[in-house]
């Protein structure tokens, strides 16, 4: 798909392009589109033989904590340290 098919979204009120891109494109053009997406202009759609299979967009950094995020991953390799962990079908049956 050469340069992709642009559509406007509404993201939290401000309209951002969207961008169709294929998986070879994608590969091709990564630091360019990254670029775009981290200024907030695109996001992305990704399709695989003209089938959608997942999207791309800027993170809102008023709601992302990097800081959190590294708080969870240290106490969730405590845990996993501890034996404290456990296995799917075991978490599927604490949400039934």
């Amino acid at each position: 798909m050469k340069n992709g098919l642009h559509l406007d979204y509404n993201l939290s009120m401000n309209i951002m392009k969207t961008k169709l891109v294929g998986l070879k494109e994608l590969r091709l053009n990564l630091s360019a589109l990254t670029k775009e997406i981290e200024e907030g202009k695109i996001r992305i759609i990704v399709l695989n033989k003209n089938k959608p299979v997942f999207e791309i967009y800027p993170i809102k950094t008023d709601i992302f904590d990097i800081g959190e995020l590294k708080n969870e991953v240290k106490e969730a390799r405590k845990q996993f340290k501890k034996g404290d962990v456990y296995a799917e079908d075991e978490v599927c049956k604490m949400f039934k």
